[in-house]
Parts: C-alpha cells; sequence; structure tokens
C-alpha cells in the first residue's frame, strides 16, 4: 500500500505518539478490505504504541477500522480507506489520538471542551475532494477533546448503497444524531460555532475591545493575505477579516501556473499563506462577514466596517479584497436541487456520480476542465455552452473532443432544471438558432460559468462597475480616499492568483503611501 519514501516519514512521525493506540479492523470479503488490511498491518510496526486486533461488532461498517486510545473512551472511525485527499487525515488522527498535541488555538480547544451535549457526527467524503479534510480533520480533533463527541468518516463511493439510501449528492455531508447537519467545506471554528450558540456573542464583544489599525483588510484570499504580509512588514497595525480565510482557492484543485510552484492544490496554498501571514504577527479575524463600510468621512475620523455579528472595526486605510463566488444560472430548479444534483465542484462531487449521467453548463476553461475530468468518473457528459462556440483554450477543447462520452451543445441556453423526489432528474435547453427546446435527462448539473464579485454590501457606498466590481486605479485606490481594494473583486482584468497577490500588496504599498501622506487623526 505505501511506498518506502512514505513508510519512512510516517514512520518518524510516528515516534510524536504519547499515549498507546490500538487500531481495530472490521473486515469483509471484498478487495477492500484487503487493502485495508495491508495498509493496517503497515501500520501497526511503526510504533511500539500501536496494536492491532479484528472488530468482533456486528453492526459496524466493513471495511472500516476504529482508532482508539487505550484505556479510555477517545478515538475515531474510518469506514473505508483514507488515502488521497484523506491520507492526512489518517495521519492527524494517529498523532492526535496518540497524544499529539493540535495545532488550534487554546481557545477553541477550550471552547470545544466546554461543549455540552452527546454528538455522533458522521462524515460522507470522497478521496478526490479538497474539502472533505478539513471537515474530517477538525470532526476529528474534536471527538479526541471531548469524549462526548464522536465521529465516523464514510467514504461515499465505498458504501454507495448508503449514498443512495440518504441521498447524499454533495461532499463533505455531515450527519449529526442521524439527522442531516451540514454540507460543503467547514472549518473547525466555524464548527464548533454551531454547536456553541453564544459564540456569535463572545466574539462580537472580543473584537470591539480592539485597538484600532493603521490597515484593515477585508477578505483573506490571495490578494488579503499579500496585502497582510507586505503591510505587517512595513510595521504597522495590520488586521484580517475573513468570512473565510483562503476563499476561492481553498476549493480549487490543482494549481500549475503559480510562478516558480510547478503544481499545488488549493488547500495546500491556503494553508501556507495563512501560516505566512500568522508569522507576520498580524491580526486575523475568520469567520467574519463584513455587512456596512462607513467612510472616515462620515464618522468624522476612521474608516469603520461593521460586521453581521453586530461588532465593529475601525481603521486609518481599508483594504477590500472580498474577492468573487460562483456564479449561479439563475433558473427554476437550479436553487431547489442544490446539493441534490445541482453541483459547482466537479472534483468533490464528481465521485458520487459514477456510471451516470451528468451536465456541465460553461464552455469556458472552468466548464471543459470540469468535463473532462466527469468523463472518467461518469457515465454520459452533456457540455452546453451559450455561445456559438467554446470558449476554453485550444489544448482543452482537443482533449475535450477526443473523449467519446461526452456531446457538446453550443449556442444552448439552459432554461430549467427539473428533478423528482427531491433530486435532479433532467434539464431543458432552447437551441438558440432555432428556438426549439430540449430535454436532457440526467442525474447532475455542474454549473460552471464563471464568478460574481462579493461586493452586494458595497452599493451605494463604494462605486462599482456595471459588473458590480469595484473601480479602482493603477494604485489600487477607490472612489473613498483611504479605502483600496485588489483582487477578484476589482475591475482589475484576468482574475488569476499570482495577480490577485501582486495587485494585494500593490494595495498595500499604497494603503502605507497614504498613511505617511496624511497625519493621523
Amino acid at each position: 500500500m505505501l511506498d518506502a519514501n512514505i513508510k519512512g516519514q510516517l514512520k518518524a512521525y510516528m515516534e510524536k505518539l504519547q499515549q498507546p493506540i490500538e487500531l481495530v479492523a472490521a473486515y469483509d470479503d471484498s478487495d477492500k478490505s484487503q487493502e485495508l488490511k495491508a495498509l493496517l498491518e503497515e501500520l501497526e510496526p511503526m510504533s511500539d504504541k500501536i496494536s492491532l486486533r479484528t472488530d468482533g461488532e456486528a453492526d459496524v461498517r466493513r471495511p472500516s477500522f476504529a482508532i482508539n486510545r487505550v484505556g479510555s473512551d477517545i478515538g475515531v472511525r474510518f469506514a473505508g480507506i483514507p488515502m488521497g485527499h484523506e491520507f492526512t487525515s489518517l495521519v492527524l488522527a494517529l498523532l492526535q489520538v496518540g497524544g499529539h498535541p493540535s495545532k488550534a488555538s487554546q481557545d477553541v480547544i477550550e471552547q470545544i471542551q466546554g461543549l455540552d451535549g452527546d454528538f455522533e457526527f458522521e462524515t460522507y467524503y470522497s478521496l478526490s475532494c479538497q474539502n472533505c479534510p478539513d471537515v474530517v480533520q477538525a470532526l476529528n480533533l474534536m471527538s479526541v477533546l471531548n469524549p462526548k463527541i464522536k465521529h465516523t468518516s464514510i467514504d461515499g463511493a465505498l458504501f454507495q448503497d448508503e449514498v443512495e439510501k440518504r441521498e447524499v449528492m454533495a461532499v463533505p455531508s455531515v450527519y449529526m444524531n442521524g439527522e442531516p447537519w451540514g454540507q460543503g467545506r467547514m472549518t473547525l471554528e466555524e464548527i464548533v460555532a454551531r454547536l456553541d450558540t453564544n459564540a456569535g456573542a463572545k466574539e462580537a464583544e472580543k473584537i470591539n475591545q480592539k485597538d484600532n489599525f493603521e490597515v484593515l483588510i477585508i477578505g483573506g484570499g490571495p490578494a488579503g493575505a499579500a496585502a497582510a504580509i507586505y503591510a505587517s512588514r512595513k510595521g504597522i497595525a495590520t488586521g484580517v477579516a475573513a468570512e473565510r480565510f483562503g476563499g476561492q482557492v481553498a476549493d480549487t484543485m490543482g494549481i500549475e501556473n503559480l510562478i516558480s510552484v510547478p503544481y499545488t492544490e488549493g488547500p495546500k496554498l491556503v494553508a501556507a499563506m495563512e501560516q505566512n501571514v500568522k508569522e507576520c504577527e498580524v491580526d486575523i479575524m475568520n469567520m467574519q462577514q463584513a455587512e456596512k463600510l462607513i467612510p472616515a468621512a462620515q464618522t468624522g475620523g476612521l474608516h469603520e466596517v461593521r460586521l453581521a455579528n453586530g461588532a465593529s472595526l475601525k481603521a486609518r486605510t481599508v483594504i477590500l479584497s472580498t474577492g468573487a463566488r460562483w456564479r449561479q444560472m439563475g433558473v427554476p430548479g437550479e436553487e431547489e436541487y442544490r446539493n441534490k444534483g445541482v453541483a459547482y465542484c466537479p472534483h468533490c462531487d464528481g465521485p458520487l456520480f459514477k456510471g451516470k449521467r451528468v451536465a456541465v453548463i460553461g464552455g469556458g476553461n472552468s466548464g471543459v476542465e470540469a468535463a473532462i475530468d466527469l468523463a472518467g468518473i461518469v457515465g454520459h457528459v452533456t457540455l452546453i455552452e451559450f455561445g456559438a462556440e467554446l470558449r476554453a483554450d485550444e489544448v482543452l477543447q482537443r482533449k475535450l473532443r477526443s473523449l467519446k462520452n461526452i456531446e457538446i451543445v453550443t449556442s444552448g441556453q439552459t432554461t430549467e432544471i427539473t428533478g423528482a423526489n427531491g433530486k435532479v432528474n433532467g434539464l431543458i435547453y432552447t437551441d438558440r438558432n432555432t428556438g426549439e427546446s430540449h430535454q436532457v435527462s440526467l442525474e447532475g448539473v455542474f454549473v460552471q460559468i464563471g464568478l460574481v464579485p462579493n461586493t452586494e454590501w458595497l452599493k451605494g457606498d463604494i462605486e462599482l462597475s456595471q459588473h458590480g466590481e469595484i473601480i479602482v486605479n493603477d494604485r489600487n485606490e477607490t472612489s473613498i480616499p483611504g479605502v483600496f481594494a485588489a483582487g477578484d473583486v476589482t475591475t482589475v482584468p484576468y482574475k488569476q492568483i499570482v495577480i490577485s497577490m501582486g495587485e494585494g500588496s500593490k494595495a498595500a504599498l499604497s494603503a502605507f503611501d497614504f498613511l505617511i501622506r496624511n497625519s493621523a487623526e
């Protein structure tokens, strides 16, 4: 199962175990059980603190295994073989159940330990999902810190009967005490906040007590992270308030155009960015949604940003880097069947449609890449492009046309997504050349039609383009003196990670220049 290099690294990690752990395996007669058996038998000899036995219980999923702390009721369970993106989840589970401390903040750890109630979590994941490990690792850690919390991670592709019965059509999908609880990427802090009903008020009180910032950055994607690093290096008080640190990058699979980095993946890049920002002693306020910008001209002193939880932040300068989100089609059925067949991340949710018929809406690079990826998993892909021809790079189009299970429709306008019994069963599109309507029977629709800037909260307060982007000049200045903007949320063309990083850096330098040319109030 594991090559020599991985084994060597794992053995080094297992030296960090502080308490004995037991691997308790549940097998059946399947090939996957044999794979799991081979993996566990490779793990056992890596430390004298690891033991392995077979589970005799009849009601556990098979193949699966638990990692238990000997002499306690602390443990986690994996149903399936946690390889691919979940291999890191396996390593962390071994270490944390074995007593190795996590890197979570002490405040969050104490918050988890103080949660009252019995919580039985189940998370359905796919091995190709880059968002799933965040949820799996968060719930695993919580079950280690609080014995009243239990967690089982389930490979949806391996337990298809369960997925069908529970109508799981998007990952990660989280159940709590047998009932649907959450879908999509969630951080540890977000999960804890949902369980701790007083978390919002406590966080707002903490934020209101903060000193004023020299530079306040709203948004934690590549532009926001770069701005934070450049601002902090000037030795000025810098804060970042982000709804989700990393932004859209966290949902990106392969990144091959970041200069000097031949290949990386979104979550890895986000983790590296966040670590870099933390090392610069920037005040990061995660899970904070901005609701109102009040310019200094109105307050008589500092710019003020009001947050959804009722707190306010004040600063001499502000950098807006709130990014963008997936554009929706806005047709009947799209919202109704969201996560019930309508999806926006082919890497995350594609494996749940194995052997089925799906559609991809959009003929740009994102849409064509999605269709190519899905073609290797699903039974058939119908790609529908609104324009008269595909807009993707020619190299991608050649690959697309070489695949036998893809049908390409151009000049097609999707008008409705249909469904029955709570999930998608087809879509209707109109041929824009003839006006003729067509019905396509399928089980999934992947929407890939571009991005929408996150500026609704700024309307009426700052100058926006007809597309809702913040208008900036070559120094990243907005229509409000002392307020700058950077990244996908602005009118700067070409929405790319490397461009956002450059623009964020430029915005921070412009903000610093503004500060030294304007005396403090």
